[in-house]
């Protein structure tokens, strides 16, 4: 496998490319993405096999199980951090392991936990990021390990590209490998 194609296995839509000046209609789409996730990526998922769940998207990367185990995860962080952002001063938010998260057990459990949990934390984050302003979206919370500020405006198009960054990993899995 060349690097390109490897590249492309990891990125499959791109990496996140943010505009220089985030509109209200991007928030909106975004939004938008963030709301409808939870129920496309049951849709996706639900008819696979354990051993199909169990198959890794690329070489060396995650079986869909972990990706769906890392999507919740990774969320209810993202959720948290607009909390902290949203009551306190450029927090400094606390950064996690995702690769060391995904060796734990639980990420072998039935998906229905993370999807059930993905679709509650989707579902109030959708509500709270409907109630901000356009002042609270302009606040940041800290990063530590690039040590720079982040805006929730921004902070709302990264999810919404890293909840179709991931569901492109298995969808693309799953017409390589014929499965539906």
């Amino acid at each position: 496998m060349t690097n390109q194609e490897l590249e492309k296995l990891k990125y499959p839509i791109g990496q996140f490319d943010c505009p220089n000046n985030i509109s209200q209609d991007h928030i909106k789409s975004w939004i938008s993405i963030l709301e409808h996730f939870p129920n496309r990526l049951e849709n996706l998922v639900k008819n696979l096999t354990n051993q199909q769940l169990d198959t890794a998207y690329r070489p060396d990367g995650w079986t869909i199980r972990q990706v769906v185990h890392h999507v919740s995860d990774s969320h209810h962080h993202s959720y948290t951090r607009f909390k902290w952002a949203l009551t306190e001063d450029k927090p400094l938010i606390k950064a996690y392991n995702e690769a060391d998260w995904a060796k734990l057990q639980d990420y072998n459990a039935p998906i229905e936990m993370s999807l059930n949990h993905l679709r509650v934390i989707h579902y109030k984050l959708v509500y709270l990021l409907n109630t901000l302003s356009v002042n609270d979206f302009n606040k940041h919370f800290i990063h530590p390990e690039t040590n720079s500020e982040v805006k929730l405006d921004y902070n709302v198009g990264n999810y919404a590209w890293h909840s179709n960054h991931h569901y492109a990993h298995i969808e693309n899995l799953i017409k390589r490998k014929g499965w539906k």
